[in-house]
């Protein structure tokens, strides 16, 4: 794993568009090195041998209700509320790189 340092956490954060002080940086880089602490002792466990979950339980999930359509808006409705619209969208501003 690439090292990482507050420049880089900085650069992250710009790319998400957070605005981190130094203060946030320097707890952010804390919790960072205590992640990674808890992922060396993740990986240091012997799984040699141990067959792979697909779900963690045996008995299927039957609490889930099926789902009853009540009203449905058409996609002119929908649209109508949007401030921005293009071919059949709604336009949003981009927020990640």
């Amino acid at each position: 794993m690439e090292e990482f340092n507050k420049d880089m956490l900085r650069k992250l954060a710009h790319n998400v568009m957070f605005d981190l002080n130094d203060q946030e940086l320097e707890e952010l880089a804390l919790d960072f090195k205590d992640y990674l602490k808890q992922l060396d002792l993740l990986n240091k466990i012997d799984t040699e041998g141990v067959e792979e979950m697909v779900y963690p339980f045996e008995t299927p999930t039957t609490f889930l209700r099926n789902d009853e359509e009540s009203h449905v808006l058409s996609a002119s409705e929908a649209l109508a509320n949007a401030p921005k619209t293009s071919q059949g969208y709604i336009v949003v501003p981009k927020v990640v790189k």
